[in-house]
């Protein structure tokens, strides 16, 4: 059976996610065991709040080499989001730690100069710019708007990874992508139209 795990590692929004796969029609769960993940067809792994405290949750529930082997080794399609994302990065500012290292880029703190115009973290709606073409943007219109929350963005050393741009002060990246592996910075349980068929692209891989 096609089934998507929602990786429950106790940094939130699982149920949100949930939610909204049960909407399209997706089988999915929620779980916590590395069974399931091995099961699953597809792995969401979303997550909020603090890169260190993330690190370590995954690693002290045995999920993090079982990541590692179900993405790198057997390529199961897998969607970060928001600190999902971030955790797929080499290593982050916050906490001072490395990642799971399966992208070339490492996740800083803004620095932004107009601290009134632009405050952190970035809570909002603002639109997204295609910088590649992927099957995740099918029915998608470039520039469409996704809600965000988030005070550290990932940056890549390899431009080639980047599938999403947004401006706030300066331009950062939103999405990422490298072969079985996609990451948004934005919340597309929480980002409507656009966000659902962001969802349903990545069920239908």
């Amino acid at each position: 059976m096609n089934t998507v795990v929602i990786v429950d590692y106790r940094m939130g929004n699982t149920g949100s996610v949930k939610r909204k796969l049960d909407k399209l029609g997706a089988q999915s769960i929620i779980s916590s065991y590395p069974e399931d993940i091995i099961a699953a067809t597809k792995i969401i792994l979303p997550g909020i709040g603090h890169f260190q405290k993330a690190v370590q949750n995954l690693k002290e529930m045995q999920l993090w080499e079982v990541l590692n082997h179900e993405v790198l080794i057997r390529k199961k399609p897998v969607l970060g989001i928001c600190l999902g994302m971030q955790l797929m990065a080499k290593h982050s500012q916050e906490g001072n730690l490395n990642g799971l290292g399966w992208f070339d880029a490492e996740v800083i703190r803004f620095q932004v100069t107009d601290k009134l115009k632009h405050k952190i973290p970035h809570t909002g709606w603002n639109q997204i710019a295609f910088s590649k073409d992927s099957i995740l943007n099918s029915d998608i219109p470039n520039l469409s708007e996704f809600y965000f929350v988030h005070a550290y963005h990932i940056k890549c050393n390899n431009t080639s990874d980047i599938l999403h741009e947004t401006e706030y002060e300066y331009k950062f990246t939103s999405a990422i992508q490298k072969d079985n592996i996609y990451g948004v910075q934005y919340h597309p349980e929480k980002s409507h139209e656009a966000g659902e068929q962001l969802l349903k692209n990545f069920i239908a891989l």
